[in-house]
């Protein structure tokens, strides 16, 4: 991703008491999701957090998983995949994040691929 790269998409960010809350499940949960790839998150605001555009409806994102095991695949780190998922791509025509929650799996996952 280039340094001119601004993320578009605004979000939120939920930290892991968050996370319970909105989930309605145990911390214990919550890290297994993250530990699976259902969520992913950073501490890039000093406490670790998962952006909340990768939540819908109280459940992690469906297709969230196998976009971000896409994108580790191709050698992305957390940061870096949370950033190219909120930030516009100009391939998809919107954010990925925002693509995959109208349903476009796998053309966001056709690009993601690509990056590799």
């Amino acid at each position: 991703m280039s340094e001119e790269s601004v993320p578009v998409v605004e979000t939120a960010w939920l930290t892991l008491p968050d996370l319970v809350e909105v989930l309605g499940e145990p911390l214990g949960r919550i890290r297994r999701l993250l530990d699976d790839r259902h969520l992913v998150g950073s501490k890039r605001t000093g406490v670790f957090a998962v952006p909340e555009v990768f939540v819908v409806d109280g459940e992690p994102l469906g297709s969230l998983r196998g976009t971000v095991i896409v994108l580790q695949d191709a050698g992305f780190s957390d940061d870096e995949l949370i950033d190219w998922l909120i930030t516009e791509e100009d391939s998809i025509g919107a954010a990925p994040i925002d693509a995959l929650r109208r349903g476009r799996k796998a053309e966001v996952r056709r690009v993601a691929q690509s990056l590799a």
